[in-house]
């Protein structure tokens, strides 16, 4: 069970990480901007977010309960977020995963929050504001460090990820 904890607490620093990376500076009228006439707008995609957390701190806690919270602004939104990643990775420190095992746990919240995170990426492409590629396989990220406290030592590059490749004959 403590490598289902391990690995479910180092993937959460792994969202933070992505996330921090993706809701520092957004561009101008980013948050509030709508991409259809459908979908969220970046600032309720990060809400959505705080609920996902919200909900698996619920789950390693041995409840189910779904609970949808709106906030209506970024800042409040990511600092939800970025509270609600710290109260679930404690709360996984303790958690005896009963009712709920490591891989529900993980399939629920956590990878819908990933998804979540890489929409956001790919909307602030779309508004001007891409991110730059990273080699995350080499990113500096720590069991526990799930705020906006992240490594500043980036692998970042410019251009295409593919061209990092090796060549094939």
């Amino acid at each position: 069970m403590s490598d289902s904890r391990d690995l479910l607490r180092h993937t959460l620093a792994t969202l933070a990480y992505r996330a921090e990376k993706v809701l520092r500076d957004p561009p101008a009228g980013f948050a509030q901007q709508r991409f259809g006439t459908s979908g969220r707008t970046p600032t309720e995609i990060v809400s959505h977010l705080g609920d996902l957390v919200e909900w698996g701190t619920r789950m390693a806690n041995g409840d189910h309960k779904w609970e949808a919270g709106l906030t209506t602004d970024w800042t409040s939104a990511c600092d939800r977020f970025f509270r609600g990643l710290a109260a679930f990775d404690a709360a996984l420190t303790t958690s005896t995963f009963t009712p709920h095992s490591p891989g529900v746990i993980f399939q629920g919240p956590i990878a819908d929050s990933l998804t979540h995170v890489g929409q956001l990426s790919l909307l602030r492409g779309m508004a001007g504001g891409a991110i730059k590629p990273e080699s995350y396989a080499r990113a500096e990220i720590a069991v526990g460090r799930v705020g906006t406290d992240q490594s500043a030592k980036r692998k970042e590059f410019d251009g295409d990820a593919s061209a990092e490749r090796p060549k094939k004959d």
